[in-house]
């Protein structure tokens, strides 16, 4: 299977010595969906600014399509469509009006342009609103606008970067549907995403990204496999219980218990005697858990062994440079 996106140890600094990309590799074959999956400030923005054109890298390469990003530009923006994280459309103008416009911008014929708008407005749900003004569109409605406005000239790739960022959670099933029926019909994507259960089910395969590098890649269930683990949680009823039980639990075992909220996951490499043993060393400490259950690793276990924090962190510049 081809590649439809190349990218090679790309490089990008920011003012003020931001490191956005320190190397970054990407290989993407034509109709997958590919999932950029990392906290903000990882580097996911500034990689698809790359690939589209909007930014240049400081070093390295990058091919859409087999057109080179920064040399044939022009090429790679023709054959491409973005949603980025914010809406792109106009607000003064109705949805069916940002429609059409992209079509006329794209060398559509009004007629066509037309058609595909109404087409469009229906497959997202905004045929009700296709004639009121954008400025009145819901958050919600204002990301399926720009999404559907990325797709007016059917587009071969198209990169989405965290586009169901702020949606609700019926808005977002919504468009995994959307993005599965472009790859049923040959499309190729590109997503970045912080959310786990969205990379779990849309990626084909995956490459978790932390300050600016490429960490770990393969699909969902071979970074899963990685762990090799199932995973005890145990419920401590509190936060600060359950601080007091990672103290009690750390160093004891090859895998370190990880903290999350009023739960501590332990990996159960030792199997049943890892639990016997965790449970005597707490009902010692009098940190008997309130409830504990068994589980396969998920893609934020697999995240959290990977960077020591969760998807959702901020990384300690606050937030990726997108200026």
């Amino acid at each position: 299977m081809a590649n439809a996106v190349e990218a090679t140890e790309l490089v990008k600094t920011f003012k003020g010595g931001v490191r956005a990309l320190e190397g970054v590799s990407l290989e993407v074959a034509e109709g997958t969906v590919f999932g950029l999956l990392g906290p903000n400030g990882a580097g996911k923005t500034t990689a698809v600014r790359i690939l589209t054109t909007i930014l240049a890298p400081d070093s390295g390469s990058a091919r859409v399509l087999g057109h080179d990003v920064v040399h044939e530009a022009a090429q790679v923006r023709a054959s491409i469509g973005l949603a980025g994280q914010y809406a792109a459309v106009d607000e003064n103008l109705t949805g069916r009006e940002n429609l059409r416009m992209v079509g006329q911008l794209t060398h559509l014929t009004r007629k066509v342009a037309s058609a595909r708008a109404d087409e469009l407005l229906a497959r997202f749900e905004l045929t009700d609103a296709a004639n009121r003004s954008v400025k009145t569109y819901s958050g919600g409605m204002r990301r399926r606008l720009d999404l559907a406005a990325a797709l007016v000239d059917r587009p071969p790739v198209l990169f989405l970067d965290e586009p169901t960022t702020g949606l609700d959670p019926y808005s977002r099933v919504a468009l995994w549907g959307v993005i599965e029926e472009l790859t049923g019909a040959g499309a190729t994507v590109l997503l970045t995403t912080q959310y786990l259960e969205e990379a779990d089910r849309l990626a084909d395969r995956l490459a978790v990204v932390d300050h600016g590098k490429v960490i770990a890649e393969g699909t969902s269930e071979e970074l899963k496999a990685r762990l090799g683990a199932t995973v005890l949680d145990l419920n401590m009823g509190d936060d600060e219980r359950a601080k007091q039980a990672l103290g009690v639990l750390a160093g004891r075992w090859p895998r370190e218990p990880v903290l999350s909220g009023a739960t501590v996951e332990l990996q159960l490499d030792g199997g049943a005697r890892v639990v016997t043993e965790a449970l005597r060393v707490l009902e010692e400490a009098d940190l008997v858990p309130s409830t504990l259950a068994m589980r396969e690793p998920s893609l934020n276990d697999v995240f959290l062994a990977l960077t020591g924090h969760g998807a959702d962190a901020d990384q300690s510049d606050g937030k990726e440079a997108t200026k």
